[in-house]
């Protein structure tokens, strides 16, 4: 078995080396589908709770606990642009498996401005997409579970459609305590059935494969996550023409102007952690308070002149045994953040 995934990992990572920015089609899907995951840094995958939006990314943590469950979100995001996602979840005792079915949406407003190679107004256009999942996961003696979501995908652009098939593909375990978690997951394999131009290539979709673990503490109310991305490459940084002896690797001799091979080393290792956190409130654990940091975010996204407080998310979630609430916060810009709500409804018996 070991093998076998050092076989797979190394699969991935030999043959992709380069940035990740705009090289894939349908981004929507890494967007925050809950308000959970946006307080998290945007990825929280190895947590396994009642939880229903995090089987979305992550189906191999449906369980039973999330049988007739509800979950419905949205993101308020600049300018006309929003987010939502909504969910329902299934416990089969018989078939001993937990399906989810679910919608996410993502609308960047119907008036959008058309303009030539000139900078003539044509008029206004719409553009949206949306990404149907269903997905099914089995336990395995209380502690391991395997699931696979699969993702029917279609977008529209100013008129123009493409259509596309993913998979989502993960394992999960969790110890005895039920403290320690960790999972493996590879999001979003697959095709683009149909492109936006007839005449066009077919563009790879937004393939990732992850590590997280989550660890609970024993003696305090505390949890948290750290999520290892882009295991299936390792160089993430961008490539600036401008920049001068970039590279981790000088020539001998070679006189170093930039930064530090070392430094580089480290902001491109940094770019692939998530680290998040949870406080756990009351006696129930009723009240939840959350932060999160994406170095990758935040470096992506930094401005020369002006600290921001882009790559820090936070928020809160409020739950009974039936109903959950939560709030996350998102900062992309100087210019504010984005803010998402989410609720969690159970019509079964707990």
């Amino acid at each position: 078995m070991r093998n076998l995934l050092f076989i797979f990992l190394l699969s991935f990572s030999s043959v992709t080396f380069a940035q990740v920015g705009g090289i894939s089609v349908y981004e929507f899907l890494n967007l925050p589908n809950s308000a959970t995951v946006a307080a998290m840094g945007g990825h929280h995958i190895a947590l396994m709770d009642d939880d229903l939006s995090l089987a979305a990314r992550n189906p191999s943590l449906l369980n039973p606990s999330m049988h007739q469950r509800f979950a419905l979100s949205h993101a308020f995001h600049p300018a006309g642009i929003s987010n939502s996602y909504l969910g329902y979840g299934h416990y089969q005792e018989k078939l001993k498996l937990a399906f989810q079915g679910g919608l996410q949406y993502t609308s960047y407003g119907s008036d959008l401005v058309r303009r030539d190679n000139t900078g003539q107004d044509l008029g206004t256009f719409s553009a949206s997409d949306f990404a149907l999942t269903l997905g099914a996961a089995r336990q395995f003696d209380g502690r391991l579970s395997v699931g696979a979501n699969l993702k029917v995908i279609s977008s529209q652009l100013a008129g123009l459609g493409s259509f596309g098939i993913a998979t989502d593909l993960a394992v999960h375990y969790q110890d005895t305590s039920g403290l320690f978690g960790i999972t493996l997951l590879a999001k979003n394999a697959g095709i683009q059935a149909s492109k936006y131009d007839a005449d066009g290539s077919r563009e790879p979709l937004p393939f990732e494969l992850q590590i997280g673990i989550n660890r609970e503490l024993r003696y305090l109310p505390f949890r948290f996550s750290l999520i290892y991305r882009y295991l299936d490459r390792w160089n993430i940084l961008f490539d600036d023409p401008d920049a001068e002896n970039e590279s981790i690797f000088l020539a001998i001799g070679e006189e170093e102007t930039g930064r530090g091979a070392g430094a580089i080393l480290l902001d491109n290792l940094a770019r692939h952690l998530v680290f998040n956190g949870e406080i756990l409130i009351g006696t129930n654990r009723n009240f939840r308070l959350r932060f999160g940091y994406n170095h990758g975010l935040r470096r992506e996204l930094r401005l020369t002149d002006f600290r921001t407080g882009a790559g820090y998310s936070f928020g809160f979630a409020f739950r009974t045994k039936r109903f959950s609430l939560a709030y996350g916060r998102t900062t992309y810009h100087i210019g504010g953040g984005i803010n998402q709500l989410g609720v969690d409804y159970g019509l079964g018996r707990r």
